[in-house]
């Protein structure tokens, strides 16, 4: 297809402002599905998308349009998550793109996603058009969200689109100035083949289908492509479009996006953002940006009730070939993950999809250690830390937290922010309704529930969005718990030093009530190194041998209650505790 009559752009919101409805008015709009095909959120495929009215995984479709000057244009549309754990991939479907449609609730305004997003969007020189949907509402002021606009994020709105898109109202403005102001694809069909990877999944017939945006070339069927990130060659079975159905052609040109199936058998030898190319004549340099998805944050499942442990083992094995980004550590199923939200949809399509009953530790993160011979770690494990001896530093990661908010709850928002060991960067009034606060924050301290803290302290008016901002010297260190001298790995945590006391206590105080009681006394501490911080005992179960004595001297007594003493002190040298799973898992319960 001609690239002059290409239009490629993507659509970027908030949670909840409408993102979804739009893209399914615009499919009703050019045709791409009948009124009787159409549903609520069609995009939004996956059950736990339609119920939290979010999108998880990244959808393209491709649309022709007829525009109002005669011309039949191709409108890909490159559907992508919203939430900041995605933001990688929200950045490479951002990079398959030359604009963006940036959606406003006119009754909301302007929300910290927007904002970060909306950065993202300027970083890759895309033409953003601002969209201020919801008009229909009572509570609508779409003047007011202009002046947000152009206030907190310097967009220019005067040629801002207002839109409704429940009723239909403002789509076909929309459709029209994607044509004009959108500028058409760069490439040429004559260089060799560049195409970016911005998602994947994995097909239980045909594999591993990979979405691509051709940027330089022709990719057709028959063809050998080469993953440039991992080096490996495939041959090309099909391509084609989404319309939003499947549908093959015989090749894709510069500026299209598409599907291509390559007999791909695993979901982790596609990297997104990744360059595929021909090995006969490759392309003299990969898209630039390219990166491995790191796991953030790092969780124990464990199977509860019913479960076994080889029902978790398959089942995770079998979402990881759709979903590669979570990564699995050891058959203690430690995983790591990119953020909370990924954390928790993957724990809820493991108990849906496969009807588990599992029980999330909580969440940890991964630090860096420098050790006193100058190598550097990376451990999110704490049983995997070096000795405390010969450790150096340590460092822990840091993120700039963006925090939009009405002025009434500044000081309880700054107070949290203190306590989580913040560093404020900056407070502006972006506008008279509307405070933003800047601060780093280490991410151990967001990842336990600061969020839902946040929330409550501004009744749910405060929004939320992150990024890492690289690692930070932290005095932190190894908290131990021992059951009777013995240590137990699986219960180590790393902490900063300021906590390390109250969180010592804590877990002593919480295992005492759930070790059943022995023949001996058990002693439960915890510990820094050598130094013991806190210690619970669980008294021992202690037969009455003065039962049978009626009366009688209390010299016989004595000796009686002295012999069972000893008899204790002999059993706890040798005697061993099991701490029983329901214990463990008690304790290792998200309150």
């Amino acid at each position: 297809m001609d690239p002059n009559l290409v239009r490629n752009f993507c659509i970027i919101a908030h949670i909840d402002h409408g993102k979804s409805t739009l893209a399914d008015r615009i499919l009703e709009l050019t045709g791409a599905l009948e009124k009787r095909e159409m549903e609520d959120q069609v995009l939004d495929d996956m059950d736990l998308e339609r119920e939290r009215g979010i999108t998880i995984k990244a959808h393209s479709v491709a649309l022709d349009y007829q525009a109002d000057d005669g011309q039949t244009y191709r409108l890909n549309l490159i559907d992508t998550p919203g939430h900041v754990d995605f933001s990688y991939e929200v950045s490479r479907s951002i990079s398959a793109c030359e604009g963006a449609l940036l959606v406003v609730d006119a009754s909301q305004g302007v929300e910290a996603q927007t904002l970060a997003n909306t950065h993202l969007a300027a970083e890759h020189d895309l033409e953003i058009i601002p969209v201020i949907n919801k008009i229909d509402l009572p509570s609508a002021e779409p003047e007011r969200v202009k002046e947000q606009i152009e206030n907190i994020i310097g967009l220019d709105c005067s040629g801002a689109i207002l839109a409704s898109a429940k009723e239909g109202r403002g789509v076909h403005e929309i459709l029209e100035a994607l044509i004009h102001r959108l500028p058409p694809p760069k490439g040429s069909a004559e260089q060799p083949l560049k195409a970016l990877i911005f998602d994947s999944w994995y097909d239980s017939f045909r594999g591993v289908i990979i979405l691509v945006r051709v940027l330089d070339g022709t990719l057709r069927r028959r063809t050998k492509i080469r993953f440039m990130a991992t080096g490996r060659e495939y041959e090309v079975e099909e391509v084609g479009i989404f319309t939003p159905k499947l549908k093959p052609t015989e090749e894709l040109s510069v500026g299209e996006v598409g599907f291509v199936i390559a007999g791909i058998k695993n979901a982790s030898e596609t990297k997104i953002g990744d360059t595929v190319t021909e090995p006969s004549r490759p392309t003299a340099e990969a898209f630039p940006g390219f990166q491995e998805m790191k796991p953030m944050v790092f969780a124990g499942l464990y199977p509860n009730g019913e479960t076994s442990y080889e029902n978790l083992r398959d089942a995770l094995e079998r979402l990881r070939l759709n979903d590669s980004s979570f990564s699995v550590e050891a058959v203690g199923f430690r995983c790591g993950f990119l953020g909370l939200l990924h954390m928790e949809i993957v724990q809820q399509r493991l108990e849906r999809h496969f009807d588990l009953d599992l029980i999330t530790t909580a969440p940890s993160v991964r630090y860096r250690v420098t050790t006193t011979d100058g190598a550097v770690l990376e451990v999110s494990n704490p049983a995997k830390l070096p000795p405390a001896g010969s450790i150096a530093r340590y460092d822990e990661p840091i993120i700039t937290a963006l925090i939009l908010t009405p002025p009434e709850h500044v000081g309880a928002i700054l107070a949290l922010c203190q306590d989580r060991r913040g560093i404020q960067k900056e407070l502006k009034y972006v506008t008279t309704s509307r405070v933003l606060i800047t601060y780093d924050l280490p991410l151990n301290e967001v990842v336990m529930d600061f969020y839902d803290k946040l929330k409550t302290l501004s009744r749910g008016y405060a929004s939320l969005d992150y990024h890492l901002a690289g690692w930070r010297d932290a005095d932190l260190v190894k908290l131990d718990i021992l059951v009777n001298g013995e240590p137990v790995d699986a219960l180590s945590l790393i902490v900063h030093k300021d906590r390390a006391y109250a969180r010592g206590r804590a877990l002593a105080s919480k295992l005492r009530k759930v070790i059943p009681r022995q023949l001996f006394e058990v002693a439960i501490q915890a510990a820094i190194g050598s130094k013991i911080i806190s210690r619970e005992t669980v008294s021992a179960m202690r037969k009455n041998v003065l039962a049978k004595c009626y009366g009688g001297d209390i010299t016989r007594k004595r000796k009686l209650l002295e012999k069972q003493k000893e008899g204790k002190k002999r059993m706890k040298k040798i005697g061993r505790v099991d701490i029983p799973q329901e214990a463990f898992l008690a304790l290792l319960k998200l309150e």
